[in-house]
Order: C-alpha cells, then sequence, then structure tokens
C-alpha cells in the first residue's frame, strides 16, 4: 500500500494483469468500482480473489495519464512456476521469476532439460533474466548463485552486533563443475530487488557473469520480525546486504556492466521507470556514497524480438556484439 492505494510493484509473468498491460507502478484505486481508499491490503486482495473464470474490474491510475484506466480481468489459476527456460539458437535463457522455496530446484531442473534436449552438448551461453524479480528468499539466492560459482561468498549482511551479521558461501558442487565453462549473461532492471540484487552481484563481483540492463532497485536491508505478544508484531530492518567486494545494495543498487535500454512505446515513455529505495522517504542512507532517486527503467516488451536487453545479450554471447565488459576478465 501506499497512502492508502494499492501499488503494483511488478505483475506476475504469463497472469491476466501481466496479460492485460498492467505495469510496475500503476496505482490499483478501485475493484469493481469500489474505492480501495480506507481498506488495508487484505481486503483489498481478497476482492480481486474470486471463483475461476468470474470477471473483476480493476480501476488504475498512471501516472501522466490524465484518466483512470480500467481493465477486466478473468480470474485464473496463478501457477506460481518459478523458473521457465527457452533456446534461441544455441543460447539457453532461464527467465526466474521470483525467489520462492522452488527458485533453486526449478534452475537445477532447467539446467538438466536443457543438457537432455542436446544430448549433454553445453549451450553456447547462458542468460539469466532476472528483470522485475523482486526476490524472495536469501537462501534461495545464494543457492541459485551457487550454482554457478564454485567458492567465495555471495553475500554478506551486517547489523548493529555481531549475531545479526553473517557469511553466506558457495560451495564446489557436480552443478557448478558442470557450467564453469559456459559463459554467464544476468540481466537487471529496475524491478530488480532484494534476492536478485544478491544474486546478479555475487557473480558480477566474483567476475563469473556480465550483468546487462538497467540499475537494480535497491533492497539491501534484512528484516526481522519480533513478536508483540498475542496482539502482533514488528517487522524491523536489523542488518544490511553487502556484495562479496563489499559493495551496500541498500538505496545504490547494482550497476550493470553493460547498460541497455529498451525501446519504450510513446504512451509508456517517461512511466516506464520505479524510482528505487533511495526514492522513498525514510529510507537507510549508506555513507560515504552518492545515492540517486532517478527511476531506473521496468519496462520488458512482450515480443521478445523487440527485447533490446535480450537480443543484446544473446548477440553479445554468439559474438554479434563485443564488449570489454564480456566475457569478464579476473582481476
Amino acid at each position: 500500500m501506499e497512502e492508502g492505494i494499492v501499488k503494483v510493484v511488478s505483475p506476475i509473468d504469463d497472469t491476466p494483469a501481466a496479460k492485460a498491460g498492467i505495469l510496475a507502478n500503476d496505482l490499483i484505486v478501485a475493484i469493481d468500482g469500489v474505492s480501495v481508499q480506507g481498506m488495508v491490503l487484505d481486503d483489498a486482495v481478497a476482492k480481486m480473489r474470486g471463483p475461476l473464470g468470474t470477471s473483476v474490474k480493476i480501476t488504475i491510475a498512471r501516472e501522466g495519464v490524465p484518466d483512470p484506466l480500467d481493465f477486466e480481468l478473468t480470474r485464473a489459476t496463478i501457477a506460481m512456476r518459478a523458473v521457465r527456460w527457452s533456446m534461441e539458437g544455441d543460447v539457453a535463457v532461464l527467465r526466474l521469476s521470483r525467489f520462492s522455496e522452488q527458485a533453486f530446484v526449478g534452475v537445477q531442473q532447467a539446467i538438466k532439460d536443457i543438457y537432455a534436449e542436446r544430448k549433454d552438448v553445453a549451450p553456447k551461453g547462458i542468460i539469466l533474466d532476472l528483470r522485475n524479480n523482486p526476490g524472495g528468499s536469501v537462501d534461495q539466492s545464494v543457492y541459485v548463485a551457487d550454482a554457478f560459482l564454485k567458492q567465495g561468498a555471495v553475500v554478506l549482511t551486517r547489523g548493529r552486533v555481531p549475531e545479526e551479521s553473517a557469511r553466506y558461501d558457495a560451495q564446489p558442487d557436480a552443478l557448478d563443475a558442470q557450467l564453469t565453462d559456459v559463459p554467464l549473461v544476468v540481466l537487471i532492471n529496475g524491478g530488480s530487488a532484494s534476492a536478485s540484487e544478491i544474486v546478479a552481484g555475487a557473480l558480477q563481483d566474483h567476475k563469473r557473469a556480465t550483468v546487462v540492463g538497467t540499475r537494480s532497485f535497491g533492497k539491501g536491508s534484512v528484516q526481522s520480525i519480533i513478536s508483540l505478544g498475542p496482539d502482533g508484531a514488528m517487522r524491523l530492518t536489523t542488518a544490511r546486504y553487502y556484495t562479496p567486494n563489499n559493495r551496500s545494495i541498500r538505496a545504490l543498487g547494482i550497476t550493470p556492466d553493460i547498460e541497455i535500454k529498451q525501446t519504450v512505446p510513446p504512451e509508456l515513455q517517461g512511466r516506464d521507470e520505479i524510482i528505487g529505495e533511495a526514492g522513498l522517504a525514510g529510507h537507510i542512507t549508506v555513507e560515504g556514497r552518492e545515492e540517486t532517486t532517478v527511476g531506473s527503467s521496468v519496462y520488458v516488451p512482450a515480443d521478445k524480438a523487440e527485447d533490446a536487453q535480450l537480443q543484446y545479450a544473446i548477440r553479445l554471447i554468439d559474438g554479434g556484439e563485443t564488449n570489454v565488459a564480456y566475457p569478464p576478465k579476473a582481476e
């Protein structure tokens, strides 16, 4: 919720909302003609849910559009599939939409299926698509990064007291051994947050992957839930995330090695950007680092052929594009 209005962080892939054209940053102002002002989030969500196949009208306020937009959505079963994959020629594309408990298992199965389809011949490269992935389980982010790393830190957390600090490391295993010589590109954008930034930052710092796209969201804090007894609980920020090279993710995000912007339709230009953590009131500042409140694009075309970031990554692996950042070179 933002000032009493439901804000869309990122529509889930292949859902009625995503297919209808609802975008990140859209504000849901009414559901079936009833204003959400004054509702708590759970009530608004309950009102949007309903029997399979029935319809619900969602009224959206979109920045830069003078009049509200109405979307008629048909309720459907939302398949919470964390990982999807496809082959673009000899390049494997793994789309990881969220870091649910199925994230690592999904990546593991996708790699297995890719090799099975190719009769154990490695792909020319792998693109790990983390765009508009809002995060999820920290443990899952460590497992996913570990799939591509032999050893070393994945993420560091630091709090005010030693008990709130930790280091999560990658371990040698059969999966990273299988993928050792396979080039890797990671796609990020303004909707990549939290666990997505942990993975992108770790692979970038270890020179395992080239990161392509636009700057990520900058959600680099650890929240703990503290019980207040039978009447409730409090969520308190207790630590910050740091990449292996000691870079704070908080309010800064991950900067891509190669910035590639999408060609945004005229009706969405200026409204395709999401303001990251640094643009939120009361955010935790990072001493000694200049923060930015400039938005980062979250727009991803539905048509792969029009997806500038994806197509650039494919050409980079295929050799149609060259850049000093690819392949990454160990220092």
